[in-house]
């Protein structure tokens, strides 16, 4: 099994620009997420970005570098150009890796890969990581998935999912999140798909699901496609929104 790593990486970053290229212990954080895909066992990794900021840093690092449009709205439209620029074949793996997640273990990259690879009915695939405190279950930034019994997802929100209807007081839980009953996961921005199913993905019709929510997952699923979730062997740490969440991370 083999597969290839983009990690779309942009200098304009409503939150938080230019996060590629902010310090973490003297280094650039695109250098950490770069060395953590290497480690993956990818037979490849390609840095995408509209930046000649960000390719100079990929140029000084040397990883393999494909400069995209700066119009594009999300990673897998910018990975969609990459696909095409580099002529990956349509059935060949591709994991999203995003620029903004420096400590995400190695692991969670293979084993994405690894669940594409196995599960041949499902276009894409990516991981979630169980919920343990009340801030992560209402906080916007850390985006909930719900699957069925067959780990196909059914919903991505940045709201809590299922809502815990009679827990909830004062925009916090009146019980312990354990005490609820059913379990909360946290989606893992991360993605595996074919090549192929990239292209398709350009050419469907943007969701107003997608829209609504920002999140460029729900447009998979509100056209009809399948999205294979599994809890992530290592637990990852939150990836990096705004500066707030780069000093806790320090």
């Amino acid at each position: 099994m083999s597969f290839i790593v983009v990690i779309p990486a942009r200098y304009a970053s409503t939150r938080f620009p230019g996060k590629p290229l902010a310090k973490i212990n003297g280094r650039p954080m695109l250098a950490h997420v770069y060395e953590r895909a290497q480690a993956s066992g990818a037979k490849r990794v390609i840095i995408a970005t509209d930046d000649e900021r960000i390719a100079t840093l990929v140029k000084d690092i040397g990883a393999e570098l494909c400069m995209t449009s700066e119009h594009h709205t999300s990673g897998t439209t910018r990975i969609s150009e990459v696909i095409e620029t580099c002529a990956i074949a349509d059935d060949e793996i591709v994991v999203n890796v995003q620029g903004d997640e420096p400590f995400i273990p190695s692991e969670n990259i293979q084993q994405v890969a690894e669940n594409l690879a196995r599960y041949a009915d499902y276009p894409m695939a990516t991981l979630c990581f169980p919920i343990t405190c009340d801030e992560d279950l209402f906080n916007p930034n850390v985006v909930k998935v719900v699957q069925n019994t067959n780990g196909s997802a059914l919903y991505f929100s940045r709201s809590p999912i299922p809502y815990p209807q009679g827990f909830v007081q004062n925009h916090g839980l009146s019980k312990p999140l354990a005490a609820l009953p059913t379990s909360y996961y946290r989606h893992i921005g991360i993605y595996a798909y074919r090549a192929g199913f990239v292209k398709q993905y350009v050419l469907l019709p943007s969701s107003s699901l997608e829209t609504t929510e920002s999140l460029e997952q729900l447009r998979v699923l509100e056209n009809g496609h399948s999205i294979h979730v599994e809890t992530s062997k290592a637990a990852p740490p939150h990836g990096v929104d705004t500066p707030e969440d780069l000093a806790r991370l320090q």
